[in-house]
């Protein structure tokens, strides 16, 4: 063991030792108590656990978020991939439908007749009309289609899949009211074939419908008493911005001022006569509630089953009764369909409508139609392959994606085409030739700060620039495209630096070492091996682009395109255009469709997303 004097001498010849050699040697110890270690120790694994706890908890939060999307769209979007129709037999009258003309044939009557056949006993206007309503302005589509390929069918009857309005096919798949079928278990008499009639059945019959239609009730007094709150609240505050402006006037009449005095006076009519309207209508509702609350609390035996409640229809001797009145083994009632006969029937259906009359499109009437067609096995569902095949409508029954799919092929078509060379050659010039100097500087700053502008930027300069100066056709996949292309061109260039990067610099100078320019030393060697991550890059911008609306909405891609786009200048629009259009119509049909849109957006971004890690992983390479 060396001596200090020595170790002195060991480390340098000119150092001189302070410490004598004879010292004591003393070792540091841990001057922390073991209880005080212990409780750092314990600190620091609660504080890991919370950590990994909140890291759980964050994950589990955002998985269950995107399940709880991803399941409610699922849901939605189910009843817009199935489409009900009508099998039923058509003549082709050389009458209706002329052989040396067939495409001037009027195909709408023929399917009007053939229905109308189905229900001879549906003679009067109303119920006419009921009847044909329940088609589609299309129905005949399929019709003419089949004759223009083969005229030759012209005179024969023929079975045909007749399309239905999309009310009624929302009905048929119980998205528009929950209705309840079941069969009778006892015969019941009918007193008449038309009109108003009485239905008597055995005892208790219509004991379990009579419990529905009073749970009925209490559903309505709920509704009623939420719709009762939020008009109070209207009331008040509408009293509160009486006050204010009567407070106003007030104060505008001691200034004395005409111009101020009239608007404010204006101001304070208007208010008051909103008050006087909106307590009128508490008032009103309050009413009706105590109706209600006064027949839930009656143990009678018979209910009246007005407009506000749920709707009974019998289904008997080939007609359909609508109930007017409802007791344990009797039914009072109105003909929607002529019966064939009065005879005791004990094949026969009941259906209950839980939604009132007046709160659905298909009134009673129209669900008795469809009740006989689906009991007859007319009703058929098919796949809807017209929602893949077929152009923008404003009927929901018959609109298509194949529109917006084209338009946002041929726009994505344009943007990979121009950005793609554009970004990679603006990539690899900055990184290996550019000088650095205070103009790239600035080249750089301003592309990583164009990647953050908000993408309706980039519409308003598409359109200063394509369609006001240039002037491009408007709505066109050439304009759509040269405006997703600025908007991901930043993001490419991005990628495309980084991976440059990733390239070591070993690989240039080895090239560089056998004799290779510069030039061939970029593009032959380092551009091949940062292409996964420059694929990788592109890929992730153009899933962006895909799901992006504001610039196109700028650039007047919003317009209603029936038409499939066959050209790069047709007007077109795209996906997530069709969506945001589809989401702001009225009709009950679009809304499923509009799920089935986003359904079909998502599964295009997904596979693109998941290419993208494909590209990554089967041509990545670690150095």
């Amino acid at each position: 063991m060396l001596q200090r004097s020595e170790l002195s001498n060991v480390t340098g010849s000119n150092m001189i030792s302070l410490v004598p050699d004879d010292a004591p040697v003393t070792r540091r110890r841990s001057q922390i108590a073991p209880a005080v270690a212990k409780a750092r120790v314990d600190s620091r694994n609660r504080s890991e656990k919370w950590f990994r706890f909140l890291g759980v908890a964050a994950l589990s939060s955002a998985a269950a978020f995107l399940v709880i999307l991803l399941t409610d769209i699922i849901v939605r979007a189910v009843p817009a991939f199935t489409q009900n129709s009508l099998a039923i037999e058509v003549p082709l009258k050389a009458e209706l439908i002329d052989p040396a003309k067939p495409a001037a044939g009027d195909y709408e009557a023929a399917v009007r007749d053939a229905l109308r056949g189905m229900f001879p006993t549906a003679q009067s206007r109303p119920e006419k009309k009921a009847l044909e309503s329940v088609l589609s302005v299309g129905a005949a589509n399929t019709i003419r289609s089949a004759v223009m390929a083969e005229p030759g069918l012209i005179g024969k009857t023929l079975e045909f899949p007749v399309l239905l309005s999309a009310d009624s096919d929302l009905y048929l798949k119980g998205g528009m009211t929950r209705v309840e079928t079941s069969l009778g278990a006892s015969p019941v008499t009918v007193s008449a074939t038309t009109g108003p009639v009485t239905v008597t059945a055995g005892s208790g019959e219509f004991q379990n419908d009579l419990r529905l239609v009073k749970l009925g009730i209490d559903t309505l007094i709920s509704d009623g008493q939420r719709n009762l709150r939020r008009l109070e609240l209207s009331v008040k505050s509408s009293k509160a911005d009486l006050t204010l402006a009567e407070q106003a006037l007030a104060a505008a009449k001691q200034g004395a001022t005409p111009e101020t005095v009239k608007p404010a006076e204006d101001l304070v009519a208007t208010l008051r006569g909103d008050v006087e309207n909106l307590t009128k209508t508490v008032e009103t509702a309050n009413a009706q509630i105590k109706v209600l609350q006064d027949r839930a609390s009656k143990a009678g035996s018979e209910e009246i089953l007005d407009s506000g409640m749920p709707s009974l229809l019998l289904l008997v001797n080939g007609g359909v009764i609508k109930a007017t009145r409802i007791s344990p083994d009797k039914i009072e009632g109105e003909v929607y369909l002529p019966l064939t006969s009065t005879e005791p029937s004990s094949a026969w259906t009941k259906v209950l409508l839980e939604t009132p009359e007046g709160g659905r499109k298909v009134n009673d009437r129209q669900a008795g139609y469809l009740e006989m067609l689906k009991a007859e096995g007319i009703v058929q569902s098919n796949f809807n392959f017209p929602f893949f095949a077929q152009g923008d409508s404003r009927e929901p029954e018959i609109a298509g994606i194949l529109g917006a799919l084209t338009g946002t092929a041929l726009t994505m078509l344009i943007t990979l085409l121009l950005c793609l060379p554009i970004g990679v050659g603006a990539a690899v010039y900055l990184e290996e030739f550019a000088a650095k100097n205070k103009v790239t500087d600035i080249v750089e700053v301003s592309i990583n700060n164009l990647a953050a502008v908000p993408s309706i930027v980039f519409g308003l300069l598409g359109l200063a620039v394509f369609l006001n100066l240039f002037g491009l056709p408007r709505s066109s996949a050439v304009v759509g495209g040269l405006v997703l292309a600025l908007l991901v061109l930043p993001t490419i260039i991005i990628a495309s630096r980084a991976a440059l990067k990733a390239v070591p610099p070993s690989i240039r100078e080895a090239a560089l070492g056998v004799g290779a320019s510069k030039h061939q030393a970029i593009f032959h060697h380092v551009l091949p091996l940062a292409m996964p991550g420059i694929l990788t890059g592109t890929i992730i911008g153009m899933a962006h682009a895909l799901g992006e609306t504001a610039p196109l909405l700028m650039i007047g891609m919003v317009a209603f395109i029936a038409d499939v786009p066959a050209s790069f200048s047709d007007p077109a629009t795209v996906l997530p255009v069709q969506i945001f259009l589809w989401s702001d119509l009225p009709e009950l049909g679009f809304k499923a469709k509009t799920a089935a849109a986003i359904l079909v957006l998502l599964v295009f971004l997904v596979m693109m997303n998941g290419l993208a890690i494909w590209l990554r992983r089967k041509f990545e390479r670690r150095w």
